[in-house]
């Protein structure tokens, strides 16, 4: 006999189909020395009007990403329900515990939300997290992006982000969507551990997908909270959600995004011991294979030598490595080069 299915044990008071605006915390059970009926606050506002289309909207799924959660916060606060022509669910700091820790990891149960779908309503906070997610709020949801930086474990050039998807109609829709949210590039790409992110949630249930890199290094990127306030206002209009043409123009002067791809293992270059990584190139640089992504200083080691990291493809550098001290293993450099289908 099979089990019956076990329901999310986060609540709330919000009511999905009631027009307007409704601002409200979900109340997640967390309970610990101090409190043993304890819940987390997570913010949700919800603006509904009329008919038309669900956009998702997240930030803080890594809580030490920061220019999702500023666009999305003044969006929520700033989005005219009579402009709405549809429904929008803004989650500015989805992972609460690890935005007000200032740390990719939930301090609660050291995991990563992001690799934790579709979650688990009987495990820990974080898989307790992702199943409300994939199992509540993504079948209402016809469009879904979700707001990310390389935080402090790197830096990139300020881009939307999919995969690939064997559907052709939705790949050539999820193309179109990232052409209107406007960043300067997106990037269609394999990564190393992409099946249990939330992007993949929202794919195997057939919706539009997006996501973005908008900086990193454990900072707030100036350029990276101007093109995430523009390109969330740019989905709706995209939608008809709210009325308007995305803007699309970038500051280079080109009129609007580049498709770009990361197709294989070649184009990572990884740490291949533990040491200080001095890179070679900022973001947005055009690299070659064999030329140095970097050199590891063994400066503990007075008399080793640095090692040499090289890049494996030609291409723009996507991503590079932000800590100085990396580990065997970490992910040093990503290029990425132009999208061919």
């Amino acid at each position: 006999m099979a089990e019956p299915e076990v329901r999310s044990r986060i609540a709330g008071d919000i009511d999905f189909d009631r027009d307007g605006r409704q601002a409200a915390y979900l109340r997640a059970p967390l309970s610990r020395n101090t409190s043993g009926w304890g819940i987390v606050e997570i913010p949700i506002v919800v603006i509904r009007n009329g008919t038309g289309p669900t956009v998702l909207l997240t930030g803080g799924v890594h809580g030490d990403e920061y220019e999702g959660p500023i666009a999305l916060s003044e969006l929520a606060r700033t989005l005219d329900p009579a402009e709405v022509q549809g429904r929008v669910i803004v989650m500015p700091a989805v992972n609460v515990p690890a935005v007000l820790a200032d740390t990719r990891l939930s301090p609660v149960d050291n995991r990563d939300m992001n690799r934790c779908f579709p979650g688990d309503p009987r495990g820990t906070f974080s898989e307790m997290l992702a199943h409300y997610l994939d199992a509540v709020i993504l079948p209402m949801v016809d469009l879904s992006v979700d707001l990310h930086t390389a935080g402090h474990s790197g830096d990139s050039v300020p881009s939307t982000n999919m995969h690939h998807i064997a559907d052709p109609a939705l790949m050539a829709r999820t193309l179109s969507a990232a052409e209107a949210f406007g960043a300067p590039y997106n990037v269609v790409f394999a990564g190393v551990d992409e099946g249990a992110t939330l992007t993949s949630s929202v794919e195997r249930r057939g919706i539009l997908s997006l996501g973005t890199e908008l900086g990193g290094w454990g900072r707030v990127k100036i350029e990276g909270v101007r093109i995430a306030r523009r390109g969330v206002r740019n989905i709706l209009r995209h939608a008809g959600v709210i009325e308007g043409t995305p803007e699309t123009a970038q500051r280079d002067g080109s009129p609007g995004t580049r498709h770009m791809q990361v197709g294989d293992a070649a184009c990572y270059s990884f740490a291949p011991t533990t040491g200080t990584f001095e890179p070679c190139n900022l973001v947005g640089e055009a690299v070659r294979a064999g030329a140095p992504a970097g050199y590891l200083h063994f400066v503990e080691d007075i008399d080793r030598a640095p090692l040499e990291v090289s890049y494996r493809a030609d291409g723009i550098l996507w991503m590079s490595a932000g800590p100085g001290r990396v580990t065997r293993g970490d992910t040093v450099a990503v290029v990425m080069h132009p999208y061919t289908g």
